[in-house]
């Protein structure tokens, strides 16, 4: 049987750091034991689903280079869903609920103020036949438990080890809501059995939904696949990071600049007993990448370290795969290695490029401090016209030393605000050639 992995997004909201780390889990399994990949659309909430989330989602995995070889949608599968439903009903493994949302609440906090864990008490399994029809005509339509066997569920996790979870701690999960919508864990184990899926790399906080699912594929005569649960991850001080994911869209990432490979780098290694790499490829990456490697508890996400990740990577990329860029922006051919050279070591992310062009082609306002002003002028008066090479600007500030006497940031500074109005960028030497247009001072 062909290695089959699957990354399946809701969408009802844009991918964060913790879905795409998912992702990009199960995609690394899949490269690496020249597996399969599968997209799963889990759009069985129609009212919640849009079209342009799944249009963003899929934005996200081709942005960071994951590519899926199959894509399916669970809204095309209701009556394959329906017909699995049917069967659970017959056999007893799904029983009809009729509380409430608020009566549940009230349930579970007399639970608590007990001492006993909130545990659904099947009180619906003792509704008799006429109970059940008194109460739908009253209008109150059911949803549907799954009824769980009083046994523990074990089995081998490629994260965790050996894992067991008894199913007396957990409550009979709904499968079908009071609307006729089906939730997570019918569609996607009626999923997974009918497309074959051999390994699924998910969150810790799936855990128990994994017991579940496995007495279901059990009940339904499916594989159970290979489960791994890797940690979730919180931000620096603690706090988990779901409670602030809009500032950790994968969208507000690549639009603030972020390299893809930046972010691969960083968490197909983060929460792993291996450092990240500069690896500029997922088939580098996948080969770097191992599972068993990581662990459960939580992990600090340290944006900081994407930031500076990125800048290195951006930094080492080589000319080629900047080059497109470099004709969108209209750098001569000719110019295209040295301006490169002249720039890559100072790059923090790739709109500095078109920034960095366009202060050479136009020039840009000087900054001169009011005391250095005078200085400035001076050494203006002394700048040889263009066209300059790498040596220009060594015999230019020597000049300028030897005739003022100032040495290091105090020499360098006031003429690098003055042609450029930034107080850091790239080597001068390597600059100066580029400046096209010499302010007036």
């Amino acid at each position: 049987m062909t290695l089959l992995t699957r990354f399946a997004p809701s969408p009802t909201g844009y991918l964060h750091i913790g879905n795409i780390r998912t992702a990009l889990f199960n995609f690394l399994i899949a490269k690496k034991n020249d597996g399969k990949f599968l997209l799963r659309i889990d759009d069985t909430d129609l009212e919640r689903s849009k079209q342009i989330y799944e249009d963003e989602i899929k934005r996200d995995l081709e942005w960071l280079g994951i590519e899926w070889d199959y894509c399916e949608r669970q809204s095309n599968r209701f009556d394959r869903y329906f017909e699995i439903f049917d069967n659970l009903k017959s056999e007893t493994s799904l029983y009809p609920c009729y509380e409430t949302k608020s009566e549940l609440d009230l349930k579970r906090k007399k639970q608590l103020n007990i001492g006993k864990p909130p545990i659904y008490d099947r009180s619906s399994l003792k509704l008799t036949k006429q109970d059940k029809k008194k109460l739908e005509e009253n209008g109150i339509k059911p949803h549907w438990r799954f009824l769980l066997e009083q046994k523990k569920i074990n089995w081998k996790d490629l994260i965790i080890g050996s894992v067991s979870i008894d199913l007396k701690s957990l409550s009979d999960p709904v499968f079908v809501k009071e609307d006729g919508q089906f939730l997570y864990t019918l569609a996607s184990v009626c999923d997974d059995i009918d497309y074959n899926v051999t390994h699924v790399i998910r969150g810790v906080d799936h855990l128990t939904n994994t017991a579940t699912q496995i007495q279901l594929i059990n009940n339904l005569g499916g594989n159970i696949p290979f489960y791994g649960h890797h940690s979730l991850l919180i931000d620096l001080s603690g706090d988990n990071l779901s409670k602030r994911l809009g500032a950790l869209s994968i969208k507000d990432i690549r639009n603030a600049g972020i390299e893809p490979m930046a972010l691969n780098n960083i968490i197909s290694t983060l929460g792993s007993s291996k450092s990240p790499k500069l690896l500029h490829t997922l088939e580098e990456i996948s080969e770097f990448f191992t599972i068993s490697s990581f662990g459960s508890a939580p992990i600090k996400f340290d944006f900081n370290l994407l930031n500076n990740m990125s800048s290195k990577i951006l930094r080492d990329t080589p000319l080629k795969t900047i080059k497109k860029e470099f004709v969108e922006i209209g750098i001569p051919n000719k110019d295209h290695k040295t301006f490169w050279e002249a720039i890559r070591a100072n790059l923090n992310t790739r709109d500095e490029i078109s920034k960095l062009w366009n202060l050479c082609i136009n020039g840009t306002t000087p900054i001169i401090d009011y005391e250095d002003l005078e200085y400035v002028r001076m050494a203006f008066k002394i700048l040889p016209s263009p066209p300059y090479n790498e040596e220009s600007w060594g015999i230019w500030t020597k000049k300028v030393s030897e005739k003022t006497g100032r040495k290091g940031k105090h020499l360098f500074l006031p003429l690098r605000k003055a042609l450029t109005g930034k107080s850091f960028g790239p080597d001068m030497g390597k600059l100066l050639p580029f400046l096209s247009k010499i302010p007036t001072i």
